[in-house]
């Protein structure tokens, strides 16, 4: 399949990674196993030793999952991919494979609310201390963040849900400067939309769950490699340098180099931790994805729409969509995601929450739903929900207001999303 490295995105879409022999079946199979036959000791000796990429047993990789991050790799430009069972665990097990206990990474404080409680909750009870800051932020006080031990820099394309686009040029000079990979999660943007490894960003991640699926069908996770980074310039990554007691004394850097990092989360993270997609599920999400390219036009141009429809609604206070003209964010959307801003945007309804609130119940199309990114128009309100385990602060710090209603545009006729927006408006008066 190199031939097709050198086509059009779209035709990735459609034909990447999986590629059927003569007789072989059109469509990638799911291979529902957990394990592999073979038929003497050396073949497996080999696997444990990390000499053949051959599959020995499920949790470490199976050919439906196989597939699946070989299409995400090819998608984001990368060197290897490596799926996990949701985007949450792609995350933990990204952080986990070059931080320890006293180890130290810097985000953007405009982050998913999971996330972020993984890193300010979970991480730092495992002893990895975490510093938030404003993205927008100068470069000079963004270096001011660094510490002695800073292991990563992180960001997210599109901010869930401030909407903020992460500056890449700025984070990759940090993170060139600090010595240390820049991890950009970029789930809201989708490969379609944006490839961060274009501009700077060293380790990709994404909830497949979301546009990758498309069809709120299944859970998934997948990290991404550039292959690029060094990880023996610095001195500060001897997970990946220095040899491994687990593998016969392994450098996984000096072994594997631009697929290092990418081998390291399947050997030990996924071995260790067993936070593995299932093959059903890298099924769904391989197809999801040969039409990715069509629905994140289709979201792009009806979220636009609704965003203008909505900015000059009598009954809404402010929009918040970064394709919009004026948006605090629009030169960098411009300058990131000419293709499209995403189907995600946020408003105020006139009135504040209670009057969102009241905005919420009269939807009649729409769906209330804990979730973003597929074929369905749907709404929620992260301050009582995805970000409610953050204080008052923190959510305003994050760019969530009290009265902010996040919307995911889905692929429904625009002018009956509208209509539907306009008589649940109607109705808080």
């Amino acid at each position: 399949m190199n031939e097709i490295k050198d086509m059009s995105f779209e035709t990735k879409c459609v034909h990447g990674a999986y590629k059927a022999e003569s007789g072989q079946p059109q469509v990638l199979p799911i291979i529902q196993n957990t394990t592999y036959r073979y038929y003497n000791s050396e073949d497996v000796a080999e696997l444990f030793d990390l000499e053949s990429a051959n599959f020995m047993y499920t949790r470490l990789g199976s050919p439906t999952v196989n597939a699946l991050e070989e299409k995400m790799a090819l998608l984001e430009g990368g060197s290897a991919g490596i799926a996990a069972a949701s985007g949450m665990a792609a995350s933990f097990i990204t952080i986990c494979n070059i931080c320890q206990a006293g180890d130290h990474i810097i985000s953007a404080a405009n982050i998913y609310g999971g996330t972020h409680n993984l890193f300010g909750v979970s991480l730092k009870k495992l002893g990895i201390e975490i510093t938030f800051i404003n993205q927008d932020l100068p470069l000079e006080e963004i270096l001011k963040a660094q510490r002695p031990e800073t292991k990563a820099i992180f960001g997210e394309t599109i901010g869930n849900p401030a909407l903020s686009i992460l500056d890449f040029d700025k984070f990759s000079k940090a993170a060139q400067t600090m010595g240390v990979p820049f991890i950009v999660d970029n789930t809201l943007a989708s490969p379609a939309l944006c490839r961060p490894i274009e501009h700077g960003a060293d380790i990709v991640l994404h909830s497949t769950t979301k546009y990758a699926d498309g069809h709120a069908s299944c859970v998934g996770g997948v990290v991404v490699e550039a292959g690029t980074f060094d990880w023996s310039a610095s001195g500060k990554f001897p997970g990946m340098v220095e040899p491994d007691e687990s593998y016969h004394g392994l450098s996984f850097y000096n072994k594997f180099n631009e697929t290092a990092f990418s081998v390291r989360l399947r050997a030990v993270m996924l071995r260790d931790f067993g936070c593995t997609m299932a093959p059903m599920n890298a099924y769904l999400t391989h197809q999801g994805l040969q039409t990715l390219h069509l629905r994140m036009e289709r979201h792009s141009e009806n979220a636009l729409a609704l965003a203008e429809y909505l900015q000059n609604h009598e009954m809404v206070d402010w929009v918040l969509y970064p394709g919009l003209k004026g948006d605090k964010y629009f030169e960098l959307a411009e300058k990131y995601l000419p293709a499209g801003a995403g189907g995600v945007l946020c408003f105020g309804v006139k009135g504040g929450k209670a009057a969102g609130e009241n905005f919420l119940s009269n939807l009649k199309l729409t769906s209330i739903v804990v979730h973003v990114g597929d074929i369905r128009t749907s709404v929620l309100h992260p301050a009582s929900t995805t970000h409610r385990q953050l204080s008052e602060e923190e959510q305003i710090a994050g760019g969530i207001k009290p009265e902010l209603i996040r919307v995911s545009v889905g692929l429904e006729s625009i002018e009956d999303i509208k209509a539907d927006f306009n008589q649940a408006l109607k109705a808080v008066k």
